[in-house]
């Protein structure tokens, strides 16, 4: 069970007072960043319907009760540890996982616990205006449920800088509240993260496929070597698989609206005239938010993930599903662009573990997509949402600086320039979907026009739940 301490734990953080006293000096700046960057208009007369983590058993880890936000008991929850847990990949194979921070790794362990880090506040900052916006009271929860375990992950990377990596830990700490999502001067580490998102179908899409990228490098780092990183971010993914949840599911109740609405509009007719989402409109965001998160992975070819991998610092997704472990030896077959054409040749598996974790993740995201489409099937649309080619709107990696269509056409930069707004969303698309997220719902069991209730409410309540409440 978690502990009732200042700090909600299940670590035992009361036996070591040092590192208790330093947590607790970060936790108020944290709440001041927290009142400061996250949910605006919401802090003080809002009761919210959230969970809370009450252990970490599988079985029965959350109870859900009505929260002020600034009040939320955010903590430090690892996974119970396995016993003699084993280190399972790269060159210390088989060996037993550690309980301390190895001297030669720390460099290297830090970064990657930064960057993890980084991530989490941001999303928050990212998010901070949608409650102005929001097309129910079920989303507007939703958003904020998203939000507080956004915060609480923050917590779980702060415990292991605090935790292992003594003063440049405590730095590290105070730099990822100092840092603020499209502040020109400290932005946030990665791009994806300085993007605004300032509308509910950015938000969706943010869930759907940049909350995925979180899972899939959740699940990396969930098979490190270092074993509180690894109970951290095991439980980290049970919290995380709600955030993917309202992404597709707030997408594929925008499908199921659209296509009511162009029913009654007649399909020749633009859904946007009745106030409805159209399907390429909903395509432009797909594009922008699956290549802004297929650059989150990473290089294609990298020298550090062949490193994180050989020390045993970061895994591959479902690593045991995977026959052989060490990899040394082994090849893999990737796709270079050079002279204008895709030239196929073998690169040391090590060396490509970037693209071995993009190719899980394009997978799930793909699945995720089938489903949407299953939707426009059953309403009878011919449409069909679909993925861009990888090489699309890349800012990093080695497509990046040249320019290709969704389907992987090269194109000049001045057909790109041409035509660019076709597969992105546009100023115009942007002020268009603005204008019918102006005015908020917040009627109990009513819903904006575009976008469809849910077929069930949250913890077995109704959809007209009061989800949040307001002090009179």
């Amino acid at each position: 069970m978690i502990s009732a301490e200042k700090i909600p734990n299940n670590v035992n953080l009361s036996s070591n007072k040092r590192l208790q006293r330093a947590l607790e000096h970060w936790q108020p700046k944290y709440i001041q960043w927290w009142r400061d960057m996250g949910p605006q208009g919401f802090q003080d007369y809002h009761h919210v319907y959230v969970r809370t983590a009450i252990s970490v058993d599988p079985e029965g880890w959350a109870h859900f009760e009505y929260v002020k936000l600034p009040e939320y008991r955010w903590g430090i929850f690892l996974a119970d540890p396995t016993p003699d847990r084993r280190i399972g990949f790269g060159d210390f194979f088989g060996q037993p996982v550690w309980q301390e921070v190895p001297g030669e790794f720390r460099n290297q362990l830090r970064r990657l616990i930064v960057t993890q880090g980084d991530t989490e506040p941001a999303s928050v900052e990212q998010q901070r205006l949608l409650g102005r916006r929001c097309p129910s009271l079920y989303d507007l929860r939703n958003l904020f449920q998203v939000n507080v375990e956004e915060g609480r992950h923050l917590w779980a990377m702060v415990y292991l800088l605090h935790s292992y990596f003594g003063r440049d830990g405590r730095d590290e700490a105070e730099e990822l509240l100092e840092r603020q999502s499209g502040n020109r001067d400290k932005p946030r580490i990665l791009e994806a993260f300085n993007e605004p998102i300032d509308n509910w179908l950015d938000f969706f899409m943010f869930t759907m496929f940049t909350d995925r990228d979180g899972k899939s490098q959740l699940m990396s780092l969930s098979e490190s070597s270092l074993d509180p990183l690894s109970r951290t971010t095991r439980f980290m993914l049970t919290e995380e698989a709600h955030h993917m949840f309202v992404g597709e599911t707030g997408i594929a109740r925008i499908l199921e609206r659209t296509c009511q609405l162009m029913k009654q509009a007649g399909y020749s007719e633009d859904v946007r005239t009745v106030g409805g989402i159209d399907i390429p409109t909903i395509q432009k965001h797909l594009n922008q938010w699956f290549s802004l998160s297929l650059d989150l992975h990473g290089s294609e070819v990298s020298s550090n993930a062949a490193s994180y991998f050989a020390n045993g610092l970061k895994g591959r997704a479902k690593e045991d599903t995977f026959d052989e472990h060490i990899v040394k030896n082994a090849y893999y077959n990737m796709e270079f662009f050079e002279d204008g054409k895709p030239v196929t040749k073998d690169v040391l598996m090590r060396n490509a573990m970037n693209e071995v974790l993009r190719d899980w993740y394009v997978g799930d995201c793909a699945a995720g997509v089938v489903r949407w489409n299953r939707i426009l099937e059953a309403h009878g649309m011919s449409d069909r949402l679909a993925l861009p080619d990888r090489k699309f709107h890349r800012g990093i990696g080695m497509y990046s600086g040249f320019h290709f269509d969704p389907n992987g056409v090269p194109l000049t930069a001045e057909q790109w320039e041409k035509r660019k707004y076709d597969w992105l969303p546009s100023e115009a698309d942007s002020e268009y979907l603005l204008s019918i997220m102006a005015e908020p719902v917040y009627e109990p069991g009513r819903f904006a026009n575009y976008i469809a209730p849910p077929r069930r409410g949250v913890n077995q309540q109704p959809v007209d739940f009061e989800y949040v409440r307001t002090e009179q």
